[in-house]
Parts: structure tokens; C-alpha cells; sequence
């Protein structure tokens, strides 16, 4: 389950994120997401997911494939239900 450096990522990369909803912070979801130029500042990338312009931090956990973010948010969540029972 590895994840993608910030760094390695170029304009038109697919990546996966898990998302944690705004509006309810207890649903969360494994999301795909689009690498595109960032709006306000052409030298920097942007992450574009739910119609929505994000900027990419050093510490999100960004995911080449769908599986890998799957696995980190089963091992993520199943922690918190194990520790929960």
C-alpha cells in the first residue's frame, strides 16, 4: 500500500484519495482524483476532486491505484471498529 510522493506527481495523473466528508466527518470515502494546474498559481499542481480545487500538502495520502486506497481505508477503519467493540 504505497502511496504517491507529491512530488512525482504530473498534470493529468489519476490518483486516489480517501476523502472525509465536510459535512458528516464520520463518512468517509475512497475517491478518485485528477492532477490538474493549479488555478491561482501556474508553477503548482492542484488536486481536482468533487468539482473542487484542493491543494496538494506534503502529508495527504495520495494513492496510484483504487486497491491501495481501498486497503488503507479498510486498515484505517478497522482499527477504529476494533477498538470501538
Amino acid at each position: 500500500m504505497d502511496t504517491v510522493d507529491p512530488k512525482d506527481l504530473q498534470l493529468g495523473d489519476e490518483v486516489y484519495v480517501i476523502y472525509h466528508n465536510p459535512h458528516t466527518p464520520s463518512v468517509s470515502n475512497v475517491k478518485p482524483a485528477e492532477i490538474v494546474q493549479h488555478p491561482k498559481d501556474p508553477n503548482a499542481l492542484a488536486l481536482f476532486l468533487n468539482d473542487t480545487f484542493h491543494t496538494i500538502e506534503d502529508d495527504d495520502a495520495l494513492f496510484q491505484s483504487e486497491s491501495d486506497a481501498t486497503s488503507a481505508y479498510n486498515q484505517m477503519y478497522q482499527d477504529e471498529i476494533n477498538n470501538y467493540f
